[in-house]
């Protein structure tokens, strides 16, 4: 209930329906106040509280949701989608349109809302099946789901950081590709909770600092949480923060119901080109229920059938759930109507502009499917051998392989959290557009994430689901603890992202256990969605990275800072990669033997040699091994599980050999050689001798394995 400056608690709503200033008392309650509008007005008003009816029945039929925010911010999505933002329903995935980002996901039901309104291919079934199984209205949004859904957004902060993504993105492929091709812009929803989040703090910092003109945030400072109200815990100057980032800050004040001052306020910020725009709205969360404006029950808990009935009557709405009007939905259609004529003006550019050979279709396609050119693998490298091997780290041979096929994958962008000369994310300044990604220099394609790994996975994710870019991002495996939501998301959303994290395992060496990565391969096994590889040396190396530009949808690439000899049989064999594991070496030739191996050695990453070696010592004791290579558990089960028993055969014995936790190895093995605790600062080889890596404690295990 709205609490007054002199105590009262009478619904006297801190504006009116129209925006001006209310003078209505709960006498007036039976005032349509609809009625007595000018047709236009009439029509609008209509159309937005529409919406905000939709966003009490939705999470009234599903006894979940928030209904709150959607209610107070439909006024603002009435003006985004019907007066400024550049969209067309009829083609939701034309290339040069605005992008929407509700980095408040928990608002879904305004999202679904406008998407249904304004004809993205939504039903009022959709609508009355929100949070329901299999429904298109899931609990929050989720891109691949819904038509119209530009992200999937869900843990506060994300968005925020998809937002960014998105507008380097767009700044890099307007400045490749010429406004011709690429000139929209970036609108993000975000709220307190968004804005709490540290990776809002490191996404905004490098925005402001790229300054990101194309893209425009909305706050919505509503002051609740679902503790109750901002102060408990948050009293920032935003306005101040964001002007210290570099940003443009416009505060509307108390306009959320003002159709003409959010239009012009979103105007405004649309012509502020040189850096990105926030601007704040003051709004009351759950208006205009008479019992819970403002209050944490209007956030995350849905109204009751008699606040609903009392709410409706307030707007002018019949009681009728999930009502909307034949005028309401022409209304919505008329609206977007009109940029069906700027995306088939963008089109007859593309095929003009292609004619006349000025756009290379090609190159243009390449990108927007973030995949190389025909042939792009023939420019691979190659890795020679050499007796003794030679050494090379696969963090620096996936850095030759990324410069080697730079030039045939156009849309790739490279970078890292300050970490570019340590994970192969360095490129090669003599190559084209090989240069840092500045406001100033928008063509490059080498991008400086500056010390932040929250953000780098965040953007990385907007990035991909704008189009037109590949991003590969660096950092040491370690960190990756810090991206873990964002990785989440990208397997959640199949964003083909690619991760180079290195630095892999107890190997590193003298940083310690503070720096060593134990349980985190374990850990993105687990996560469903997402493809690990972990190559044994340069030459698998390259073709992991061979999987990560074709594969849809997110890889990481899991490597090592010190240096491994380059095997003959990856070489050979390396392009086996792509099922994940692979026979190396199948040692059953001796007369003892059946014509069948006694026991395989399963080897991944820098622990593959250790089972070449430990194989020579098992031999003298004319005991018959199998080496297999396996850098990819998610690649192998992928394969048909004839493939899979020809690898790795139920009977025989399997020892797994890898510098990480135990944790699933039970799958595919009897035994592992592994680490359980963290490790030791020490120089990384008598780290390896220390924990058991060493070929004579492999081959002393896998013998015990046969006893």
């Amino acid at each position: 209930m709205i609490k007054h400056s002199d105590g009262s608690d009478n619904f006297d709503a801190p504006y009116g329906i129209d925006g001006k200033p209310s003078t209505s008392s709960t006498s007036d309650t039976q005032h349509n106040p609809i009625q007595d509008r000018q047709p236009d007005k009439d029509i609008e008003q209509l159309a937005i509280n529409v919406i905000r009816g939709f966003a009490m029945d939705a999470p009234r039929k599903a006894n979940s949701g928030h209904p709150g925010t959607a209610m107070a911010l439909a006024p603002l999505a009435y003006v985004l989608w019907t007066k400024v933002m550049k969209h067309d329903p009829s083609a939701p995935t034309w290339f040069d349109r605005d992008r929407f980002i509700l980095s408040a996901g928990h608002a879904s039901i305004l999202l679904y809302s406008m998407l249904y309104l304004c004809g993205y291919g939504l039903t009022l079934d959709d609508l009355k099946s929100f949070r329901q199984w299999g429904s298109k209205t899931p609990g929050h949004p989720e891109v691949g789901v819904t038509p119209g859904i530009e992200v999937t957004t869900g843990p506060l902060g994300q968005g925020f950081a998809n937002g960014v993504g998105m507008a380097i993105a767009e700044s890099r492929l307007r400045a490749h590709f010429g406004p011709e091709i690429c000139d929209h812009r970036i609108f993000v929803v975000c709220s307190d909770g968004d804005l709490e989040e540290g990776i809002s703090h490191e996404a905004a910092s490098l925005a402001g600092h790229l300054k990101l003109g194309r893209l425009i945030y909305i706050y919505d400072d509503n002051h609740i949480t679902i503790d109750g109200p901002t102060e408990l815990a948050y009293t920032d100057d935003v306005a101040g923060r964001f002007r210290a980032y570099g940003w443009h800050v416009e505060d509307l004040g108390e306009q959320a119901n003002n159709i003409a001052a959010l239009q012009a306020g979103l105007e405004n910020a649309i012509k502020v080109d040189e850096r990105p725009s926030m601007l704040i709205l003051r709004s009351h969360i759950g208006w205009p229920s008479p019992h819970l404006t403002d209050t944490s029950a209007a956030h995350g808990e849905p109204f009751s059938v008699k606040e609903i009935a009392e709410t409706k009557k307030l707007l002018g709405l019949p009681e009728e759930e999930f009502w909307v009007s034949d005028q309401v939905l022409e209304h919505y259609s008329n609206a977007v109507s009109q940029n069906q004529s700027l995306r088939r003006a963008w089109e007859q550019r593309v095929d003009k502009l292609t004619a006349a050979g000025l756009l290379d279709n090609q190159v243009f396609r390449a990108c927007i499917e973030a995949k190389g050119l025909n042939g792009w693998e023939s420019n691979l490298p190659s890795f020679a051998l050499a007796d003794p091997p030679i050494e090379v780290a696969t963090r620096k041979a996936l850095g030759e392989c990324v410069n080697a096929t730079y030039q045939s994958i156009p849309s790739l962008m490279v970078g890292a959290a300050d970490l570019i000369g340590n994970t192969g994310t360095q490129l090669n300044e003599s190559l084209p557009d090989a240069i840092s990604f500045q406001s100033k220099s928008p063509k490059g394609r080498q991008l400086h994430y500056g010390i932040r790994e929250h953000a780098m996975g965040g953007i990385m994710n907007g990035m991909a689901l704008h189009k037109g870019v590949l991003p590969l991002g660096g950092t040491f495996f370690i960190f990756s603890d810090y991206m873990r939501g964002a990785i989440r998301l990208a397997a959640l959303s199949k964003a083909h992202v690619i991760y180079s994290f290195t630095h892999d395992s107890i190997g590193l060496g003298e940083d310690g256990p503070t720096h060593q990565p134990i349980e985190h391969l374990a850990s993105l096994r687990a996560m469903p969605g997402l493809c690990t590889i972990r190559p044994a040396d340069a030459a698998e190396t390259a073709q992991a990275w061979a999987v990560a530009v074709e594969r849809d949808g997110p890889v990481a690439l899991i490597l090592s800072r010190q240096p491994l000899p380059v095997l003959s049989q990856t070489t050979r064999k390396a392009q086996q990669v792509k099922q994940g594991a692979y026979i190396l070496a199948d040692f059953n030739d001796f007369e003892h033997s059946a014509g069948v191996a006694q026991i395989i050695l399963i080897g991944t990453g820098s622990e593959v040699h250790l089972c070449l070696e430990a194989e020579k010592l098992l031999r003298k004791e004319k005991i018959a091994v199998r080496i297999v290579s396996m850098p990819s558990w998610e690649l192998f089960l992928e394969q048909d599980i004839e493939y899979q028993h020809s690898v790795l055969p139920k009977n025989i014995p399997t020892l797994a050999v890898e510098a990480a936790s135990s944790m699933g190895w039970e799958r595919f093995a009897l035994k592992s050689v592994s680490i359980d605790r963290f490790g030791a600062s020490a120089p990384g080889k008598v780290n390896m001798e220390k924990f058991g890596f060493t070929p004579q404690n492999v081959a002393n295990t896998a013998r015990e394995l046969l006893t």
